[in-house]
């Protein structure tokens, strides 16, 4: 029996809600390899409960320059020590990209799940995205192809480097819709059903992703409840005011779930939000992936008019968009979809799931494996 290639994921989350990752993973793995997946411990980790084996990186800092710094170093005493045990490396996001390339003893396999210079967090901060866009430019020039989330970002990849660029984007692998009964999902974390739910989720709901603006809205959203699931600094804010009178007793935050307890949920709602903002190149050509969610679990939604998410929505008719995520425009947009009964939506959202799921992408996968291993071995060949 032939030994299974081992490839090492790398990623910079705690690697228990990242979707992507275990796809890719599982992917690898009916492709005959071995993933070993490595994170990091966080303050709220909990045990990695698998399938793949994986290991956590301890580092002393949770944000900021520190924390990318010490992330680097891990890395590349991590990839010292083991490197030779395995046969390729995976690495997700820029943050994890460089100790992989400096090493470059083995093929090294790139998925950006965002434009990563572009991302909020270095919007007003040109120094930080400065030393990013020279990492990024030095680490691509080693690398035959990428992966990406969209063909937004790949086509802003392939402008700026003129890098191959794949797309496999964030959909959920094809399964039945989840089977509920009534809406017991949310009773079971204490969120009353007498009324519509309006859902978010994010297990990051940074600044502009729309939490804060959906909880603005709600006081005018008369007869809805929002229940919004996840983690960020918008969700402890709107945890924080959820007894305040305005929201009559309307708003209910509840932790990130595993995906299997978050489809529940969602398949229960009445209509799901994604409301980024622009004003971030990274948000402007977001495909999230909780529009794929709904979509698999019957959920109509109303998503702000982001290019990749307004083009399927509207295409498709899963709901509706609104330009800007003002409490006028959500609260006629929540309207319209609930106006019309949830099952009547059914039909466009099952069309679209048998359209939008990883199995569609997922040969990008291997086509990437296959020409990161050609061009290794040839660079090896040359050396």
């Amino acid at each position: 029996m032939t030994a299974r290639k081992r490839v090492a994921v790398w990623v910079s989350n705690d690697l228990n809600f990242d979707q992507r990752v275990a796809k890719t993973c599982q992917t690898l793995k009916d492709a005959g390899w071995d993933p070993h997946l490595v994170g990091r411990n966080m303050p709220n980790s909990v045990p990695y409960a698998g399938p793949f084996s994986a290991e956590r990186l301890s580092l002393g800092a949770q944000g900021g320059v520190r924390f990318y710094a010490q992330l680097q170093v891990a890395l590349w005493r991590w990839i010292q020590a083991h490197g030779r045990g395995f046969d390729a490396i995976w690495c997700n996001d820029l943050d994890t990209l460089a100790p992989a390339v400096a090493w470059g003893k083995l093929p090294v396999m790139y998925d950006s799940h965002e434009y990563f210079t572009e991302a909020a967090g270095l919007t007003g901060h040109p120094f930080k995205k400065a030393v990013w866009r020279l990492l990024e430019r030095w680490a691509f020039r080693k690398l035959p192809c990428m992966i990406t989330v969209n063909d937004s970002i790949a086509g802003a990849y392939r402008t700026a480097y003129g890098i191959d660029v794949r797309v496999v984007r964030n959909m959920p692998r094809r399964q039945p819709r989840p089977m509920v009964e009534g809406r017991q999902a949310f009773l079971e974390h204490g969120v009353p059903v007498d009324l519509p739910i309006a859902l978010m989720q994010g297990a990051y709901m940074d600044r502009d992703r729309g939490a804060a603006e959906a909880v603005s809205a709600l006081p005018d959203m008369k007869g809805v409840r929002l229940v919004l699931v996840g983690a960020g600094v918008e969700w402890e804010e709107a945890r924080a005011a959820m007894d305040h009178p305005r929201f009559e007793g309307r708003l209910h935050c509840i932790p990130k779930l595993p995906f299997e307890k978050l489809r529940l949920l969602t398949a229960s709602a009445d209509v799901g939000l994604s409301l980024d903002k622009a004003g971030h190149g990274n948000y402007e050509m977001s495909l999230p992936n909780k529009l794929f969610d709904f979509m698999h679990a019957g959920l109509p939604m109303v998503v702000t008019a982001r290019k990749e998410v307004a083009a399927i929505v509207c295409a498709h008719g899963l709901g509706e968009v609104v330009e800007e995520a003002t409490p006028a425009a959500l609260r006629e947009a929540v309207q319209a979809v609930l106006a019309k009964d949830k099952a009547s939506w059914s039909q466009a959202l099952q069309l679209a799931s048998d359209q939008f799921h990883w199995g569609v992408d997922e040969p990008q996968i291997l086509a990437t494996v296959d020409t990161c291993l050609n061009a290794h071995l040839a660079t090896s060949h040359r050396g």
